[in-house]
């Protein structure tokens, strides 16, 4: 196994948070590194969904806190082929969507063209289908009599910090309908029942990421009064989004889904074998587990198995729901992750750490420019980002 040579002593990270700059359980960027010194993590990843623009800040606060910055991104593309066969990828809903993240990119990032323009095409394309959602949810409470209706362009102002999710829409009603009410929590729930056409509020009043879910759930998923479905254009070819990544400096990542709660896979993760094949294939040499979703052996299987045939394997815990979560990394229903699993989900920070800083020196990474990972090197790097790493946390 590669990195045996090597044995670093091992520090908590976190290589996958969201940041208000996409959608994030914290108010401020911040607050996502004040956690992290609070509860021992010392290398911490930014992940915003297309957006790069709270990399400055989580690199001067990571220096002022000790903590070690992985400058990371995350997009949702298209797999056709996978599409047209009806199999579901790491999007249990939707065939041939998937979610692809890049990790270490060269920070201050510099991105060519054609390559920025299609980001910012696919990050307008989201923000206008938001847009859209928000008038049809306007039209709902029109319809109710709400009494009072949701500004897009002041949610855009206040609760984002550019790229606007359908979760901010789901905020911004609760926080609209909360204020027009007086926090008058019977008043609350009978409001909530009638725009739900008339199915009861599940949650606390006061339990606002419930409330918020609910909201999502309810009026803003399919089905929903406010639903808007995703144009294709918000949609780049798995392929494209991989290119993007690597003109960033980044390593192209799959997120793995792994099981759920009933012990469930998609019919791409079924068999993690045939998985890495086809990631191979695909010129994708690098995964990540959000490790609260899945079952501590599950983990031990799949991301065992994914670091033993060469691929860098990080953790994360994403961050991206209203619900607050520790930033230390646990499994589903806050089992501990095992020793194994840490060394594992360390190595591959040290590997993307050593990534990011040779690239950002001019040289070529542990990808080089058309995505091909240098494995067998993998130690070197593990020994190069442990190195770096310890320099900057101690």
């Amino acid at each position: 196994m590669n990195g045996k040579q090597h044995k670093p002593q091992c520090v908590n990270v976190n290589a996958h948070l969201h940041t208000p700059y996409s959608f994030s359980a914290f108010d401020k960027l911040t607050d996502a590194l004040d956690r992290a010194v609070n509860e021992n993590v010392k290398v911490v990843g930014i992940n915003d969904f297309y957006s790069m623009d709270g990399y400055k800040e989580w690199n001067d606060g990571c220096a002022e806190r000790k903590l070690f910055p992985l400058f990371n991104i995350e997009f949702i593309s298209l797999q056709q082929d996978d599409q047209a066969a009806g199999v579901r990828v790491n999007d249990p809903n939707n065939p041939g969507r998937t979610y692809l993240s890049g990790k270490g990119l060269a920070y201050p990032v510099e991105l060519a063209e054609p390559y920025a323009s299609q980001l910012a095409a696919v990050r307008a394309e989201s923000n206008a289908q938001v847009r859209t959602m928000c008038d049809k949810l306007n039209e709902v409470l029109a319809a109710h009599d709400a009494g009072f209706s949701l500004d897009f362009a002041e949610i855009e102002r206040t609760l984002t910090k550019g790229s606007i999710r359908e979760r901010h829409l789901a905020k911004a009603l609760r926080l609209a309908a909360y204020a027009h009410l007086n926090d008058d929590k019977k008043a609350i729930a009978a409001f909530f029942e009638k725009i739900f056409g008339g199915k009861a509020l599940k949650s606390d009043v006061d339990n606002h990421a419930a409330v918020e879910n609910e909201i999502r759930g309810n009026l803003l998923k399919a089905g929903g009064a406010a639903f808007v479905p995703e144009d294709p254009k918000a949609f780049l070819p798995m392929d494209t989004v991989r290119k993007i990544i690597l003109a960033a400096g980044g390593i192209p990542t799959y997120p793995f889904l792994a099981d759920d709660a009933k012990g469930g896979f998609t019919d791409f993760e079924q068999d993690v074998a045939k998985t890495a094949e086809i990631l191979k294939e695909r010129g994708i040499y690098s995964v990540e587990f959000i490790t609260t979703r899945n079952s501590v052996e599950v983990l031990e299987k799949y991301a065992g198995y994914l670091h033993d045939n060469g691929f860098v394997v990080t953790f994360g815990s994403e961050h991206n729901t209203p619900a607050m979560e520790p930033v230390e990394l646990f499994a589903r229903g806050g089992a501990p992750l095992t020793d194994r699993l840490k060394e594992i989900g360390y190595y591959g920070a040290c590997v993307v750490a050593a990534h990011q800083d040779i690239v950002r020196s001019g040289m070529q990474g542990y990808v080089d420019s058309r995505g091909k990972a240098d494995i067998d090197k993998r130690d070197e790097y593990i020994k190069h980002g442990d190195s770096i790493i310890k320099a900057a946390i101690l």
